[in-house]
């Protein structure tokens, strides 16, 4: 018969209990010198190559600017004394003034060549709109069923087109890094010769693909043409550089209809810029006067009517009018149309005076700027219309023909078609659409859920398509990027190997049939 266990007494359970609770405290500090660098360090398990580029990189890091946090301990301050705390203060005051100096709109011009954060191969002297034939296109299968399963003869053809883009043939996206961080806006330069994207990510650098450099194919058949033996790399290095424009992130891109030397660049630092394509400058166009103003700027354009008026909306539901005439801190008028954050705009092609806008409030608006009423902050444009969704209204888009899409939260893109009596009414009295005019005249289901760590999906229409039938694109969340035409029919879905990030930013050419998607990850797709 096994003997009872001794009976432990309350003596012995406290002093045991002690010692559990310091072994478990002596851990802990253990763990938190580790994170903080004090504990001490395990033993190098890397090859002396490996550790020699880790020197040579470590050599090569800039100095960081600004304060150094230095140890109390070391320079013999007690903990929790009236020295310390003061140490403590200024330590964390010199940090916010730091970041904030990062944060500081630059409202000097800035020269590219000053401003180049990556891009050895970038041409210098500016020449990226000289005539260089396009890529050859590639060949991918959207879906044989889809594409051939229509009674409509134009609708089956333009589904042929579009399933035979092919993502370019030099690199696979995971190579075209054109931004070091998240792709928030995205463009196609209006020439037809070559295809140019740029691209403006979430700190506001700019980044710029050229897609008419020389592919491995063309190399390779140079190489046979020659009767010259050797190895042919599978891929290229794309010519990409990239350059720090803006101090925040770049919300939106513009090439003016009537400067295609021009790009214009809007951001979250409250400032539009200027890029001279020819002169590799970019100047300031338009920022508050305070630089410390916090108004970030979501959607610029120039007027077609008239190339000297600029027109910008903000997070704080401003619509703005600036003559760039004048200077960079003056403006025309500043009109209030939305309690939230106004998301996207657009201007009508036809008919500028015709202004769409999505805002958080969950509402697609139509104004005509002909006519401005009521005083002070109530002074707005005639309200023409006004749609509300189940959720936020996350952009609106005119088409050549004056179709508006829109992308929103509830899951859906709407096609909105205007009737011809509002361009044909007049300034004085313009026209009022009522509630049925108005609705949507498609209605397409589409995942819009990008969550926190995706860039919002919009959609975006061709500008000018060379067959006259209206498309656009929008991204997908299953790492595509889809096509549809303006009846809301699906011309496409574009993908392909090497694409490991939801191309979320998707672009039509203007005229061309080339479409570009960017991620989160900074990656081009590029479709030709």
């Amino acid at each position: 018969m096994a003997k009872p266990a001794p009976e432990i007494s309350d003596y012995e359970r406290a002093r045991q209990e002690k010692i559990a609770k310091n072994q478990a405290l002596f851990q802990q500090l253990q763990l938190d010198a580790a994170q903080t660098g004090l504990g001490p360090k395990k033993k190098a398990t890397t090859s002396t190559a490996t550790a020699s580029k880790k020197r040579k990189r470590e050599t090569e890091i800039k100095k960081e600017d600004g304060p150094r946090r230095t140890s109390a301990r070391l320079q013999g301050i007690i903990a929790d004394s009236e020295v310390a705390r003061q140490k403590e203060e200024l330590d964390t005051t010199a940090f916010h003034e730091e970041q904030k100096a990062k944060r500081q709109r630059v409202s000097a011009d800035i020269d590219l060549a000053d401003a180049l954060v990556t891009g050895r191969n970038w041409n210098r002297a500016g020449n990226w709109l000289s005539a260089v034939g396009p890529a050859q296109p590639g060949e991918r299968t959207f879906s044989a069923h889809d594409v051939k399963d229509t009674g409509e003869k134009e609708l089956r053809e333009v589904r042929a087109r579009m399933s035979k883009l092919a993502l370019w043939e030099g690199a696979e996206p995971n190579r075209i890094k054109i931004t070091p961080e998240r792709i928030y806006s995205l463009g196609f330069h209006p020439t037809a010769d070559k295809a140019l994207v740029f691209a403006g990510d979430k700190l506001g650098n700019l980044g710029l693909f050229d897609a008419s450099q020389t592919t491995p194919e063309k190399v390779k058949q140079e190489a046979d043409d020659a009767d010259e033996d050797g190895d042919v790399d599978d891929e290229i290095e794309p010519a990409i550089s990239t350059f720090k424009l803006h101090t925040r992130t770049i919300s939106a891109l513009h090439f003016p209809s009537h400067d295609p030397t021009a790009l214009l660049t809007a951001s979250y630092d409250s400032s539009i810029r200027k890029l001279d394509l020819t002169t590799s400058k970019a100047i300031e166009l338009y920022a508050p006067s305070d630089r410390s103003a916090d108004a970030p700027i979501s959607g610029v354009e120039i007027s077609r009517s008239d190339p000297n008026l600029l027109h910008f909306t903000t997070l704080e539901g401003v619509f703005g009018l600036h003559d760039l005439r004048t200077k960079p801190h003056q403006t025309i008028e500043l009109l209030y149309l939305s309690d939230k954050k106004i998301g996207g705009m657009s201007l009508h092609p036809a008919y500028p005076h015709l202004l769409a806008t999505a805002s958080l409030d969950r509402t697609l608006k139509i104004w005509d700027l002909r006519k401005i009423t009521g005083k002070g902050d109530a002074r707005s444009p005639h309200l023409v219309a006004e749609h509300e969704s189940r959720l936020s209204v996350s952009h609106a888009a005119f088409n050549s023909a004056g179709q508006i899409a829109t992308a929103s939260y509830d899951d859906t893109i709407k096609i909105h078609s205007l009737p011809s009596s509002v361009w044909d009414s007049k300034p004085s009295s313009p026209y009022t659409m009522t509630p049925e005019e108005i609705k949507p005249t498609t209605v397409v289901p589409h995942n819009n859920q990008t969550g926190r760590w995706v860039t919002i999906l919009r959609a975006q229409w061709q500008l000018q398509p060379k067959d006259g039938i209206q498309k656009f694109v929008i991204g997908n969340m299953n790492r595509f990027v889809d096509i549809y035409d303006g009846r809301g029919k699906q011309l496409g879905q574009l993908g392909g190997e090497g694409i490991t990030a939801v191309p979320a930013v998707a672009m039509f050419h203007p005229t061309n049939e080339w479409v570009a998607g960017g991620t989160a990850s900074g990656k081009l797709c590029l479709w030709m």
